[in-house]
């Protein structure tokens, strides 16, 4: 009776969060499922060991038959022989002998954050620019900084010299944050300490970056300002390379109509030139002529989709770009060569989706419930209002089905009426695929409940130069565990004996100069390490030694990431993604196979 109770208010707690919202932008919580939900958070029975604890269920315990010998073979039982030995599974697993001797990881995998029951999932959706569409960089930048260089100095009157200006899209990378009231570019660590700063191309000092960032004692820096624009996606190179050039020339002082601009002003010109060429035709029309020359062929991308069509899986396209240059991009992905205009209008890569929302608008179509739904006619690009949702409802049973029958290419719009096509009931039945940080993968998790895949193109350089560079990261590692144990030695010697005795002093000297030994080696071998990965920026999941705001955002928000969205295509829709076993500082010293715990008092 009383789990009755606690439903019946957890229901009506729930309810209280839609009021002033019209009861068509939500599905009614409090009608019962005809079924028992399957949720895609559900993977493992195991999981659910507190919730076992609190319904006082008998903790089992299975006795550790400690394995004495260590049985060699050579093949892949050798990997799990002894913990399936020590639990009672030895010999009992069909296929466990089965599995290679080492496990192979490459760029093709598919990384888990936050585990995923794919089973569970009704809906696939994919944006389409750098994601199930990439591009060939630098030529297709080179159309939007090209563009930009002409409307800059034609429009908007900026100084000829930046006609000059040369595109360089190696010397950025994702995950830096642009500070556009200083002419800055950053990277910070996870707890929004700048690690690296530069003005325009040139490095900030140590201290000007520390008095900058880190020494304002009347405002922390959240770095979530208006001014602060992340570089969440590969679009955002183009914008920040010219940023830099200018604030270069401004600084300069050589040209008066810079000097009465701010940087942000400066950075908003950038912002409104680059966007113009991307509604102007300046990117649309070359990429249509040539589309070989910047699109990225992926072999396994139509397969991919193809694939979870046939096993039942809603497919859904939901991308920013208008509806002439997603038939045009798409096209050429589906035919694997450039079409002409009437073969181009049959558009048949639709029939891979269930429905298409372009110039949708995110992040805002995420966020505004009140956002118009059209209807796309194929032929000419015309639009048609549509009542969104009161009109699937009207048509009455299986409205969306007949509200689809009409035409399923479709322009803005907003969550609710995709939510009402589709046909789900709550956010974790819809699983996103995208390449901006931001628009795809936080919003959506954070507002929607959406499943995320985040498509990041760099995970390939970023993996293979992590394995080069293990060796040393061990190296790194060793040494910093090494200058710790020493450092509570010193505190030990500090603690306990008499600082002021003239042997102690000398001993304390010598720990001294053992660190600053030891410090000495690990910055030259961290900035081998980082260097590695970039020579400007380093490693794009590390700052210092901490992990990146970047990796950050990665590793809370994106439930699953990869490094290109054909990958899915080498799963299963019915494959169960698991995490690896989260450990915070004082397990990893404790796990760590040279370190014994010791619980005697020191005091």
């Amino acid at each position: 009776m009383h789990e009755r109770l606690l439903l019946a208010y957890l229901l009506i707690g729930t309810s209280v969060a839609f009021v002033g919202k019209s009861i068509h932008q939500r599905p009614s919580i409090l009608s019962p499922p005809t079924s028992p939900m399957m949720s895609s958070y559900e993977v493992d029975s195991d999981e659910d060991a507190e919730q076992r604890l609190g319904e006082g269920t008998v903790v089992q315990t299975i006795p550790d038959s400690t394995v004495v010998e260590k049985r060699v073979n050579g093949d892949a039982s050798n990997r799990y022989e002894d913990v399936l030995a020590s639990v009672g599974l030895d010999g009992k697993l069909k296929h466990a002998n089965s599995l290679p001797k080492d496990r192979t990881v490459s760029s093709y995998d598919i990384f888990c954050n936050r585990e995923l029951k794919q089973e569970a999932i009704s809906a696939i959706g994919f944006d389409m620019d750098y994601t199930l569409v990439q591009y060939q960089q630098p030529a297709f930048d080179e159309l939007a900084f090209n563009g930009a260089k002409e409307k800059l100095v034609h429009s908007l009157g900026y100084p000829e010299e930046v006609l000059d200006f040369e595109y360089d899209h190696k010397h950025w990378a994702r995950g830096l944050i642009i500070d556009t009231e200083r002419g800055n570019v950053l990277k910070i660590d996870r707890h929004k300490y700048v690690r690296v700063a530069y003005h325009g191309f040139e490095e900030i000092s140590s201290n000007t970056r520390k008095i900058l960032y880190a020494r304002n004692f009347n405002k922390v820096e959240s770095f979530s300002e208006k001014s602060y624009v992340n570089m969440d996606t590969l679009f955002q190179f183009v914008d920040v390379h010219l940023f830099a050039l200018l604030v270069e020339m401004k600084d300069r002082g050589e040209h008066e109509m810079l000097d009465y601009k701010t940087y942000g002003e400066i950075y908003k010109s950038i912002r409104q030139s680059v966007d113009l060429c991307h509604r102007d035709g300046v990117i649309k029309d070359e990429v249509a002529r040539h589309p070989d020359k910047y699109i990225v062929l992926d072999k396994g991308m139509i397969s991919m989709l193809k694939s979870y069509k046939e096993q039942g899986v809603k497919l859904f396209l939901l991308t920013n770009s208008y509806w002439e240059y997603t038939s045009t991009a798409m096209n050429y992905l589906y035919h694997e060569k450039r079409i002409d205009d009437e073969e181009q209008k049959k558009n048949e890569w639709i029939e891979l989706f269930d429905l298409v929302i372009a110039g949708s608008c995110k992040p805002a179509f995420m966020l505004d419930p009140y956002l118009q739904l059209f209807r796309v006619n194929m032929q000419d690009g015309s639009l048609k209002n549509t009542d969104g949702v009161f009109e699937i409802d009207a048509l009455g049973p299986d409205g969306a089905k007949k509200f689809l029958e009409q035409g399923r290419i479709f322009q803005g719009g907003n969550w609710q009426h995709l939510h009402k096509m589709l046909g789900v009931r709550s956010g974790d039945e819809i699983m996103y695929v995208g390449d901006h940080l931001y628009a795809d993968v936080l919003r959506s998790k954070r507002t929607l409940g959406w499943r995320s895949m985040f498509i990041m193109p760099e995970l390939d350089d970023e993996l293979r130069v992590f394995a080069d560079q293990l060796p040393l990261r061990n190296k790194i590692s060793k040494l910093r565990e090494l200058r710790e144990e020493l450092e509570l030695k010193a505190a030990f010697i500090r603690r306990t004996e008499d600082v002021n005795d003239e042997s102690v002093k000398a001993t304390l000297a010598e720990f001294e100069a053992d660190d600053a030994a030891i410090k000495d080696v690990l910055t030259t071998l961290a900035t081998q390490w980082h260097s590695a990965f970039h020579p400007v920026w380093g490693a794009m999941f590390n700052a210092g030694y901490q992990d990146s705001r970047f990796a950050f955002y990665v590793e809370n928000y994106a439930c699953l990431y990869t490094s290109r969205a054909s990958n899915i295509g080498l799963s299963s829709s019915k494959r169960s993604f698991r995490t690896t076993m989260d450990i915070v500082p004082h397990d990893r010293l404790l796990a760590a196979s040279n370190t014994k715990f010791d619980d005697t008092n020191p005091w």
